[in-house]
């Protein structure tokens, strides 16, 4: 088996990087009928649309007013449009805290890539997006962490793990540094690159591509 790393970097409360999921799903689900001889490893990384978010968040109706103004309504029309045709019920409405991301992060971060990252991240995604959750609640964390399948115990300690959330940071400063400014942000074999949640079918072109690239080195 030919191995195709895929490295994500995305953000928990970025709609678009849940449609990007979706979209890397299916593209996934191509390569696996065109390419059946590859095995594909994918990693979930950083990125913060917030970092100066403090700590505790803030009331979601003052941060997208005051990052949106009256554009928001169809701002976020288009992304639920969007999100229906990947199978999204996107609820922008239940949410009523903008949270700062870094424990979540560090969550996603200390599981496993591949089924159990991957089930982390879409149970912080379907928390934030369709539930409404506030992430800022440390209950609550470690109310989608084990529904993710991390013990319990296990997810408060990671909570109260200062030096964890310092790593978190310094992951979301390094995707900067590395040049990325917005999510989601799709890396394959550390070749290619892709800004933006593109179809599935481009996906699966940057994917051939760097499968070929190493190929050719």
């Amino acid at each position: 088996m030919k191995t195709l790393t895929i490295d994500v970097v995305s953000d928990v409360v970025c709609p678009w990087c849940y449609v990007g999921k979706r979209r890397l799903e299916r593209a996934l689900a191509l390569l696996a009928v065109q390419h059946p001889d590859v095995d594909p490893v994918v990693q979930w990384h950083t990125f913060q649309l917030n970092p100066d978010m403090p700590p505790e968040g803030m009331a979601r109706a003052y941060y997208v007013s005051r990052k949106f103004g009256e554009d928001a309504s169809a701002i976020y029309d288009r992304v639920a449009a969007v999100g229906k045709e990947v199978g999204i019920a996107f609820a922008f409405d239940n949410i009523s805290r903008q949270p700062n991301t870094v424990v979540a992060h560090s969550l996603i971060a200390v599981s496993e890539p591949g089924l159990q990252q991957d089930a982390m991240v879409e149970a912080f995604f379907k928390a934030y997006f369709i539930d409404g959750l506030d992430l800022t609640e440390a209950s609550v964390l470690m109310d989608v962490a084990q529904s993710a399948g991390m013990d319990r115990a296990a997810a408060e300690q990671h909570l109260q793990n200062s030096a964890l959330h310092s790593q978190t940071i310094d992951s979301d400063k390094a995707a900067r540094e590395m040049g990325i400014t917005g999510v989601p942000f799709f890396i394959f074999n550390r070749q290619v690159g892709l800004s933006g949640a593109h179809e599935a079918e481009t996906l699966l072109q940057g994917m051939v591509e760097a499968m070929n690239a190493a190929t050719d080195d």
